[in-house]
């Protein structure tokens, strides 16, 4: 099972960190083995297959989860949430590239190298604008690869239809994102309260979403937007991006 970056109190990439075991209530922790005799002496129940390591207080306090696990959910089980938040709607885009971009009618003129900015307002567009005009802020980082992806040109190519309508979208190389210590998993943000966290396959295809308040998650994801929004550019419309989810 795939393992998911939680947290770090380590400054040099090495330990300790805390993971989520996917699709478990499991928790992996990356630290430094005990090997005080004087400490393993005294460990209780002790099965042959385990062993102990050390992590500082501060990793548990600032980053193991609360609550239990979320169940995972289609996505469309939260489209109300863009029209309910109060203040704020905050994205990071991680992936190369979206199932849901390839399967768009657009796609193919895109490679064929048309416009692919004029086509009429849809839904989402519709309620960003409804949303920007009631003093709500809707804001996305893009991390980008150098050389940008197929799908991440896609993705710049059709930036202007939803910062017209009123999205603020900025980019940010995979190089800075990975000394930034982001998460490497995409996810949006409501009101700095209510963590909404992808799930994809391989293919790139969204399978559901992870719905928490645990406050250990949410602060995380509070912390990487703030790196996140404080490092990314802003740039003309044909090197912005976005994406259909």
């Amino acid at each position: 099972m795939p393992l998911r970056f939680i947290g770090t109190t380590s400054d040099d990439g090495d330990c300790p960190t805390l993971y989520e075991i996917e699709g478990t209530d499991e928790i992996l922790v990356q630290g430094d083995r005990e090997t005080d005799p004087g400490h393993l002496a005294q460990l209780r129940d002790v099965k042959e297959s385990e062993t102990f390591v050390r992590v500082p207080r501060d990793l548990l306090v600032r980053y193991a989860p609360r609550l239990t696990a979320p169940e995972l959910q289609p996505f469309p089980s939260v489209s109300h949430m863009f029209r309910e938040f109060q203040h704020t709607a905050w994205r990071l885009e991680t992936r190369r590239g979206y199932a849901s971009d390839r399967k768009s009618p657009l796609w193919q003129q895109f490679l064929d190298g048309q416009d692919i900015t004029g086509d009429p307002p849809n839904a989402w567009r519709q309620n960003v604008a409804a949303q920007v005009a009631l003093g709500k802020r809707i804001e996305r980082v893009r991390i980008l690869d150098e050389p940008a992806t197929e799908g991440q040109q896609f993705l710049r190519a059709r930036a202007a239809t939803n910062i017209a309508a009123g999205e603020d979208i900025r980019h940010l190389t995979r190089a800075r994102a990975q000394e930034l210590r982001l998460p490497d998993f995409d996810f949006w943000l409501f009101d700095s309260r209510t963590l909404v966290r992808f799930a994809f396959d391989e293919e790139d295809t969204t399978l559901g979403v992870y719905v928490t308040e645990d406050p250990a998650e949410v602060l995380a994801a509070c912390q990487a937007r703030d790196a996140a929004w404080h490092y990314a550019r802003t740039a003309d419309f044909t090197r912005q991006v976005r994406s259909t989810m």
